[in-house]
């Protein structure tokens, strides 16, 4: 009996081995929990290395926020006010929650968002999700952030309260438990609502940005000529514009957020009692406090977090994430 070759030999060894050399450089197409854990841990590491790093500017907005009589000559000032009156290791405090927090927002959101988008496609069809592709990214983002935000709000609340005051507790786990015991669980989640108000349009406002500007770049420059250093550059420049719309959006809820979180409420007091009371008391003036902090903070943790994450996805080799844009 004569030796038949393989089904999926040519019958010609010089091309079957040209096939062998490019299967085994091509890189296998990941998908499934092997994808989504890495676009989560892209994401977990961009967020937690940004709002780490912007740690001080945090703490100053927070303050001007708080407190905007004494803290009332913009960043440079405040800046200044902190390390007098308690000196520069005060710009670090709640650095412990804003790595925690962030690093397990980060990955509900960046990983929630491309699942949430992949599952958009497979309910419409990848046509349908393409033409409507604002819509998606909408709906996929607004999803990933509302899970990211239960797993951030515990310890955002514990970054604001040592923040407003820093004698409350010596750092992450002291400042954790304390409030658990004095408080109770729920107070934890006493921020949920206006964490929601302000992450939600924050987040829908920064992907979308991001996208449809990374589209227009792209409908002009060739991605696949583009080298990765240029492709750096694009996601810095596309992340700075979603950072600073993000930062418009989401503003009035950041600083209702960080008025919630300064002090517990009163006895039998609501937290939607009480973010009628301090929407009334700030008005539409007083909730843009800190405006301008909060353009410069944003708008470069967005930059750099979409950098990042471009960056360690291809080192992780999850390369593209679900794209439907129209390049």
């Amino acid at each position: 009996m004569s030796n038949a070759p393989p089904p999926t030999s040519t019958g010609l060894p010089k091309v079957d081995a040209a096939k062998q050399a490019i299967a085994a450089n091509t890189p296998e197409k990941l998908s499934g929990f092997a994808l989504y854990s890495r676009f989560a841990l892209a994401g977990a590491v961009c967020c937690s290395v940004t709002h780490g790093g912007l740690t001080p500017v945090d703490v100053v907005k927070t303050r001007i926020q708080l407190d905007p009589v004494t803290y009332n000559n913009g960043m440079i000032g405040g800046f200044r006010k902190v390390i007098a009156k308690e000196g520069s290791g005060a710009l670090l405090t709640g650095a412990g929650p804003t790595f925690a927090g962030y690093f397990l927002q980060g990955a509900f959101k960046f990983g929630g968002y491309e699942f949430f988008k992949q599952q958009c496609i497979n309910y419409v069809g990848y046509e349908a999700a393409s033409n409507n592709r604002t819509a998606v990214y909408l709906a996929s983002s607004a999803a990933a952030e509302f899970f990211a935000d239960i797993a951030l709000c515990p310890l955002e609340a514990t970054r604001i309260r040592l923040v407003s005051d820093p004698t409350f507790a010596s750092g992450l786990l002291s400042g954790f438990s304390k409030i658990a015991k004095q408080e109770g669980f729920g107070a934890f989640y006493s921020g949920f609502g206006p964490i929601l108000f302000k992450q939600v349009p924050y987040t829908m406002a920064k992907f979308v940005v991001y996208e449809k500007v990374s589209e227009a770049i792209y409908k002009r420059v060739d991605k696949s000529a583009t080298s990765d250093g240029m492709q750096t550059v694009i996601n810095l420049g596309a992340g700075l514009i979603a950072g600073f719309a993000a930062a418009i959006v989401s503003q009035p809820a950041d600083t209702m957020l960080s008025k919630i979180n300064k002090t517990k409420g009163l006895p039998g007091e609501g937290t939607t009692s009480r973010l009628i009371k301090i929407a009334k008391e700030l008005g539409l003036r007083g909730s843009y406090t800190g405006i301008g902090a909060r353009l410069f903070m944003v708008g470069t943790l967005t930059a750099g977090q979409f950098a990042i994450y471009g960056d360690i996805k291809k080192a992780l080799g999850a390369t593209g994430g679900v794209e439907i844009a129209k390049t």
